[in-house]
């Protein structure tokens, strides 16, 4: 299973329980909504979008936006005027759609299977087994059915993107070679020199009239003017912009320049990271307004270091007689006793633990980022030096946690030049698709019904 996808559905699940699960990208969701009455009845359903050969209802508008409600409301943040809001998830509606249709076109079929796997693997990534998720998403008024239809969708999209851009990534040798010498403080080219830019796009329909152009620059020149008076940039961005990105707050990434577009190229790399550039840029498609929130550089005289955490563990599986509930108490009472000074942690685990390790303790040694299950890695993570966690669910049980200690470790040979491999494939791979995404929302034919659904 892709990880994205794990990352991704985690923050689908994360939000629909206030569970605060740390992830990278957002994707929409419509779970809780999908089983719930829209905002404002209406007794004949409307279409809102035509999206190439399908359509977009008001029905599914409405529900997606008060899903976006919901979320913000478990995250504590503040919720976008009605007009922003439906013209935000609308456009992530439009953007999710033509990537389904060309999943479609590609011949991408998830099996059944496929999404129990994903959902087992979610629910242990919050520390719950399968049926104790499911009761918590009820609780939360998400319809079980409706979040199994969006974890597929999820794996749909995210084995599209695996195809249309990640698999096409290659990093040839002597890129690694320029990314270790920068890590070891050699001369760096401008090329490895990463700006992050976000953006404001004000968009202008092809053959625009000139009072059409003339309104779409106003529009940007506002939003850079205030900008400039102090504004926050994101939220700028989300009210003005009509870029895919907006929901981001226009933030487009790190990008080396030679992924940057000249227009945007040439002003930053006069600007000091934080600043502005000071004129609204035209493009063939709309106004800009730009600005450059940091810059970054490969550098330092040393190899390549990666935090490690020293742990053991006692792992109890579930099955053959051995319940959800057994096993969690049986690792609860084996930490109330270590905590007491009543037992010893790798005693326990020589005698209790089901894992290779039990011989050694417990003692996994010290682990690198990745080496583990998500789940796992996410409890370890927040355990300071001698602390012991609560029982963690996994897909391969219960597990008790240790950590006995932190460090930075470097890396040399082939684990080195893996390493900057897989950092620069996800650069370039982040940066491409979100390039692809662009494109293949251009070239959508979109027919936009708002105003007239309303009537």
């Amino acid at each position: 299973m892709n990880d994205m996808f794990v990352k991704r559905a985690s923050l689908l699940a994360g939000l629909c329980l206030a569970a605060g699960v740390a992830v990278a990208q957002p994707a929409p969701v419509s779970a809780r909504a999908a089983g719930a009455p829209a905002s404002s009845t209406r007794s004949i359903d409307s279409i809102v979008a035509v999206v190439n050969d399908s359509v977009i209802t008001r029905k599914e508008l409405d529900a997606r936006i008060e899903e976006a409600k919901h979320q913000l409301t478990l995250a504590k943040r503040p919720i976008p005027d009605a007009d922003m809001l439906q013209r935000q998830v609308l456009e992530q509606m439009i953007v999710t759609q033509v990537q389904l249709q060309r999943a479609k076109e590609d011949g991408i079929v998830v099996k059944d299977a496929d999404v129990e796997q994903a959902l087992q693997r979610i629910a242990a990534d919050n520390r719950l087994s399968v049926d104790q998720y499911k009761a918590r998403l009820q609780q939360a008024g998400v319809p079980w059915d409706a979040f199994r239809k969006e974890v597929r969708e999820q794996i749909i999209l995210a084995r599209l993107r695996d195809r249309e851009v990640d698999s096409q990534i290659q990093v040839s040798e002597s890129e690694i070679n320029t990314f270790l010498a920068a890590q070891r403080g050699a001369t760096a080219t401008p090329s490895e020199t990463e700006y992050r830019i976000s953006e404001i796009l004000v968009k202008f329909p092809d053959g625009a009239t000139p009072e059409q152009i003339d309104a779409a620059q106003k529009k940007a020149s506002e939003a850079l003017e205030k900008a400039k008076a102090g504004g926050d940039f994101a939220a700028l961005a989300k009210q003005y912009s009509d870029a895919a990105d907006a929901a981001n707050g226009g933030d487009m990434g790190y990008r080396i320049p030679e992924r940057i577009p000249d227009l945007y190229l040439n002003q930053v790399q006069k600007l000091q990271p934080g600043t502005l550039v000071p004129q609204v840029l035209r493009s063939n498609n709309g106004f800009h307004v730009i600005k450059l929130v940091e810059t970054r550089k490969q550098g330092g005289d040393q190899g390549m270091t990666v935090p490690q955490i020293h742990a053991r563990h006692i792992l109890i599986r579930v099955g053959d007689g051995v319940s959800e509930a057994q096993a969690r108490q049986k690792l609860a009472d084996f930490k109330a006793q270590i905590e007491a000074g009543k037992a010893d942690f790798a005693d326990l685990a020589r005698k209790n633990s089901v894992d290779g390790s039990a011989a050694q303790g417990g003692d996994l040694g010290w682990i690198s980022p990745g080496e583990t299950v998500p789940a796992f890695e996410r409890a370890m993570s927040e355990l300071k030096d001698g602390q012991i966690s609560d029982p963690v669910r996994s897909e391969y049980g219960y597990h008790l946690i240790q950590v006995l200690g932190h460090r930075e470790s470097q890396v040399s040979g082939d684990q080195e030049r893996n390493l900057a491999m897989q950092e620069l494939r996800g650069r370039k791979a982040e940066q491409q698709y979100r390039d692809w995404l662009q494109q293949l929302r251009d070239s959508a034919y979109v027919d936009y019904r708002l105003n007239t659904a309303q009537q």
